[in-house]
Formats: C-alpha cells, sequence, structure tokens
C-alpha cells in the first residue's frame, strides 16, 4: 500500500487556488482545506454526517467547485473542511471526471467505459 498525491486546481465565485490532494479511493467525497474552500468562496449547501476511519462521526458543510486535474476537469461535489483537515480527493470527483485509481502504478487514468445495450 503507498500513498498518492496529485496536484490540481479548484475555483468557486471568488477565484481559483492549487491544491495538493491525497487520492483517497476510501473516500466517497473531496475535502477542501478550510483556507482552500474560503479563498474560493465557497458556502454551505447543505450537510452531512461521515464516519472518519477510527470510527469517529463527524458532521461536515458540502458545496460545489470545478475542479481541474492533469487527467480532466469538471464540477464536483466538496466537503469543506474544518481546521486541520487535509485535502482530499474522494471516488465521487473521480467518477463525475470519469477516471479510476489504478492501484498498481498509483495513478489515474480514464475509466474505461462498458456500453450495455438492450438485445
Amino acid at each position: 500500500m503507498g500513498i498518492t498525491y496529485i496536484k490540481g486546481k479548484v475555483s468557486g465565485p471568488t477565484g481559483e487556488a492549487a491544491a495538493k490532494f491525497l487520492v483517497d479511493s476510501g473516500a466517497r467525497y473531496t475535502l477542501l482545506p478550510n483556507a482552500i474552500w474560503k479563498e474560493i468562496g465557497l458556502q454551505s449547501k447543505r450537510n452531512m454526517r461521515f464516519v472518519l476511519a477510527d470510527g469517529t462521526e463527524v458532521e461536515r458543510n458540502i458545496s460545489e467547485c470545478h475542479i481541474r486535474l492533469p487527467q480532466g476537469e469538471g464540477h464536483t461535489p466538496v466537503i469543506l473542511g474544518e481546521e486541520r483537515d487535509a485535502a482530499l480527493l474522494g471516488v465521487v470527483t473521480f467518477e463525475e471526471l470519469g477516471l479510476i485509481f489504478n492501484p498498481f502504478e498509483r495513478t489515474l487514468e480514464p475509466a474505461q467505459m462498458m456500453l450495455m445495450s438492450a438485445m
């Protein structure tokens, strides 16, 4: 097992900011640190409860932003981090951008889309 980081940019109503995300295939949503989401002017749209790896339950506000990674860009929901929360890239963002995490190469790659047709 290894740790993978990827650099990206996020934008909101008041600007754009760079972030270094920990790629976390166990996290559902992408998390933006407090300073970043405030810098780009995000506002809470709702809140959700999450269970951390140690079993602790937390409640966090959710918003949306545009994200740009070397592999693609698009719109994604994000958790508005609190003090000391680190930037995470979660699987909903992978799916929104049509990406998968390759654990062998530790890279984000285009997902192979399988079309289903009625026979």
